[in-house]
């Protein structure tokens, strides 16, 4: 009793501190951290007002249980004043990267995307890299495409004689002779500057040129190079004049791949945001002299139900430091609740803007896609368990239902009744434990009687054979189906096993799940992956009853024709549907084929009989 009344007075104590501080909190925006009773950075966070958004987090009891746990593991605080808002956030995304605390969201981004490097040396060199080094010289990229980079690359090796060797070419080397010229300078390809038969002022040139390729900027060199055709041809120097046209076509290409049609974006970046219930996805197109030159999704891990609109900014942040961007306008999908000093931030409605957006949805979603493709890929199991648990929490059930069966019948005025049970094991079909029953026992169409009868039979035999019985069973109908199952499965058998509805429809689509006696609908919206998957079992129990009833509709009326020729036996019969699969390819059949299959004499009357000749 004793340790109890120190620990309350413990923690009072702990919390009557912690308030103080919270009251101590300016008005002033700045980045708050959260620590544990092990000292360790829990959480960080960015605020416009710090009094204002700390406080937040003490004065109520949160929606979200794991904010609640959060709160729950604050022991102190600490804060850092900036200026403005844009700092906050900068701050907060550096202070997240650097100790990635326990609560806040972590950026998945193992995977190394390549950029292009141009070397900060004499006569630099332009490579492929995937290692960033600082004051290695300029790095553009990433790019999340290898096509798109190798693509660029040799456009612009194709274009510019640049050197690719590794010579430290330094004036003293040069001129010292200490180098020669290799294959190519022979082919073409490179201007030898290893023996000083190419300026560094000429060189430095065409890398500024490139430069602005890479940067989306390729007009200005089309000009120069369209300047500088018309000036050969015009001096009667078409081999040259034709070379010149060979760059220039290439610049085009490259342009008419990566420009926007009839856009009057300059210099922006777009901006757009998808999630799921554990990640959340942002995309970046950087837009350059109205061509998209980069595109780049990376993914977040949730961890307390962060908001989305505090989620895209910080990847803002994070995407334009990784790119180095300066752009001065930026384009999202809603609105983030930060400001950054000299940026306009725009939601457009129409325009080459909501084209641009409308682009960029489309890549975050593709990558989400990707990401749970991959995933199922991996560890297909894994979704369907996912499933399956989602389905036990939706019914509190006590276990997931790994073995579900789903049962129907099929009749056209109570003629030729079936009745037919699937089984789906971790979600997916077992098409071996599928079973199809006639209805033996019921006269006339009562789908009531028929159902029990079929699951009665169904389970009699499972506990007579003690097999495993399912986890789950579902009706394909509403109320009456779920309780003449009941009926049979606990009033008569005595077992437990839960007992769901699938109802439908006027238009015969699955509209809702019923479960428990009475009966309730569940709440699940048709785009859900497990609204899906139960209406796809009720689509698979539907397609093999009809398939089932439709067969056995098939040989009973050629069954009931041939049943009338005098001198046809069971076994003739039999062999006549199996070859000829229908009564009208067996009307129409020559003789010569008949005899084939059941010889002459049968063949003989089965022909007069259908042809009408009356025998002797």
């Amino acid at each position: 009793m004793f340790h109890v009344e120190q620990t309350n007075k413990s923690i009072m104590k702990h919390l009557t501190a912690l308030m103080e501080q919270v009251k101590s909190l300016p008005d002033k925006p700045g980045v708050y951290q959260y620590f544990n009773a092990n000292e360790e950075i829990i959480y960080v966070g960015k605020a416009k007002n710090l009094k204002k958004r700390v406080t937040s987090y003490f004065n109520k009891i949160h929606d979200s249980g794991k904010t609640n746990v959060l709160v729950k593991n604050i022991v102190s605080l600490k804060h850092i004043v900036v200026d403005t808002e844009e700092d906050a956030l900068l701050l907060e995304n550096n202070l997240i990267k650097e100790y990635q605390p326990r609560y806040n969201v972590l950026l998945k981004d193992g995977k190394t995307y390549p950029s292009i490097c141009i070397t900060n040396e004499p006569f630099p060199r332009i490579f492929k890299t995937r290692n960033i080094y600082k004051n290695g010289g300029t790095y553009f990229g990433p790019y999340s495409s290898n096509y798109t980079i190798n693509s660029l690359l040799e456009i612009i090796h194709d274009l510019f004689p640049i050197r690719t060797c590794r010579l430290p070419l330094t004036k003293d080397n040069i001129e010292a002779h200490k180098f020669r010229v290799c294959l190519q300078y022979h082919i073409h390809r490179c201007n030898g500057p290893c023996e000083g038969k190419e300026s560094e002022l000429i060189y430095a040139k065409r890398i500024e040129q490139i430069s602005q390729i890479i940067q989306g900027d390729a007009n200005e060199i089309s000009k120069v190079l369209m300047e500088q055709m018309k000036r050969l041809a015009a001096d009667y120097k078409f081999e040259e004049a034709h070379l010149i046209k060979e760059k220039y076509d290439l610049i085009e290409n490259y342009k008419s791949k990566s420009i926007i049609a009839n856009s009057v974006v300059e210099n922006t970046d777009v901006f757009a945001y998808d999630e799921d219930d554990n990640s959340a996805f942002v995309n970046i197109l950087r837009i350059s002299k109205g061509s998209i030159i980069q595109g780049y999704t990376i993914e977040y891990r949730k961890r307390i139900d962060e908001e989305k609109a505090e989620i895209l900014a910080l990847a803002i942040v994070e995407l334009r430091q990784r790119f180095q961007s300066n752009s001065k306008e930026i384009i999202v999908p809603f609105a983030i609740d930060f400001s950054m000093k000299g940026v306009s931030v725009i939601i457009p409605q129409r325009g080459d803007r909501k084209k641009l957006l409308d682009l960029s949805m489309q890549n975050v979603r593709q990558f989400k896609f990707d990401k749970m493709k991959q995933a199922e890929k991996l560890n297909p199991e894994q979704r369907s368990l996912q499933l399956l648990k989602s389905i036990q929490e939706v019914l509190h059930m006590e276990k997931p239902p790994l073995t579900i069966e789903c049962f129907d019948n099929s009749n056209i005025s109570g003629t030729d009744a079936v009745a037919a049970c699937v089984v789906f094991k971790m979600a997916r079909p077992s098409k071996k434990d599928y079973r199809k029953y006639n209805i033996k026992t019921v006269v006339g169409p009562d789908d009531y009687a028929s159902m029990k009868e079929v699951v009665r039979r169904r389970y009699t035999r499972m506990i007579a054979e003690e097999s495993p019985r399912p986890d789950l069973i579902i009706a394909d109908g509403g109320i009456g189906q779920m309780e003449v199952i009941r009926q049979v499965v606990e009033d008569e058998l005595h077992i437990h096993i839960p007992i769901a509805g699938l109802a439908k429809d006027s238009k015969h689509h699955t509209r809702e799940m019923l479960f428990g006696f009475p009966p309730k609908a569940i709440g699940m919206k048709p785009t859900d992956l497990l609204f899906k998957l139960l209406a796809s079992m009720q689509d698979e129990v539907h397609r093999f009853a009809i398939t089932f009833h439709r067969d056995k509709r098939s040989k009973t009326q050629i069954a009931s024709e041939l049943d009338t020729i005098p001198g046809i036996g069971e076994k003739t019969k039999n062999d006549l549907i199996n070859h000829f699969k229908s009564i009208k390819r067996i009307k129409s059949a020559e003789l010569n084929e008949l005899i084939e299959v059941t010889g002459t004499s049968r063949a003989s009357i089965v022909y007069n009989y259908f042809k009408g000749v009356v025998t002797p």
